[in-house]
């Protein structure tokens, strides 16, 4: 880890302390309000989606697995400003009929900050800022963390209640990432359905897509990591079914699977997250 990765992680901690019903989409935390979310991830794959969006199997019967623990934080630092922050802790394996490559550490690091610039009837509308940054592991890896570059990406998103058709609500979201160095761009967007069952249980859906703008510098070879390739494309669809425990505490279980893409990984993962909001 490099001493710049070290002072991030020492100051989201920080952040994270000092700063919980979760601030889906477009919608900002209230002023002082922190949301806390801690998962436990187990993420796996032994096919790829090809460069015409067919799977395959990893040459020499390979598989892929990244198990990890990702702490997510959202504090309203205005009723209508956010700061958002994600790591992720990690260990990678990739393995076939050759050989075995582990690697653990600390993945890249997002920060950001949403702004809530219109809300009424109609719904509520913001514009979201991020940056990766990718100071916590060497990219020369056998099965590296990420690519090792700086990536800056900017999002529009929308949101609206269903109330009182139903207890729930929509949002969508567009945005483009800017990706230093080899890796292509990409234009991100997602499309999220969430609904309250009961007082105490919830359930949300999501499509979060990634298409890459095929402006990848093509010269530099693959990596050890699947999901680390420079241009690709890839459809995730996101299950969620959420308790609500005693006041401040939420538990969530989760299910992912890579759905359609290119040139990346075709996996699936399951999730379990304890979310402390107050």
């Amino acid at each position: 880890m490099k001493i710049t990765g070290k002072w991030l992680l020492l100051a989201l901690i920080i952040v994270g302390l000092a700063a919980g019903s979760c601030y889906a989409g477009a919608w900002t935390a209230d002023k002082g309000v922190v949301y806390h979310k801690l998962s436990g991830n187990a993420y796996s794959a032994d096919k790829a989606f090809n460069n015409s969006g067919s799977r395959q199997s990893f040459p020499d019967h390979g598989e892929f697995s990244d198990t990890n623990i990702t702490y997510y934080m959202e504090y309203g630092v205005l009723d209508n400003l956010t700061i958002l922050a994600s790591v992720a802790a990690k260990q990678l394996k990739s393995e076939d009929d050759l050989q075995i490559a582990r690697t653990r550490g600390f993945s890249d690091l997002d920060l950001g900050l949403k702004y809530r610039f219109l809300s009424g009837d109609f719904g509520v509308m913001s514009i979201q800022g991020l940056i990766k940054v990718p100071e916590f592991y060497d990219d020369t890896d056998a099965v590296p963390m990420g690519n090792g570059q700086y990536d800056t990406e900017l999002r529009i998103l929308y949101g609206r209640s269903l109330y009182p058709f139903i207890p729930g609500y929509f949002n969508i979201e567009a945005g483009y990432r800017f990706r230093a160095q080899e890796p292509a761009d990409e234009f991100r967007y997602l499309v999220e359905l969430g609904m309250d069952i009961t007082p105490i249980i919830y359930t949300r859906v999501k499509l979060d897509g990634i298409t890459g703008m095929d402006n990848a510098d093509l010269q530099v070879g693959p990596t050890g990591n699947p999901t680390t390739t420079l241009d690709y494309d890839l459809g995730k669809l996101d299950l969620a079914l959420g308790f609500k425990l005693s006041k401040p505490f939420s538990l969530e279980l989760g299910y992912r699977k890579d759905i359609y893409g290119k040139n990346t990984a075709a996996g699936e993962n399951f999730s379990l997250s304890m979310i402390v909001s107050y």
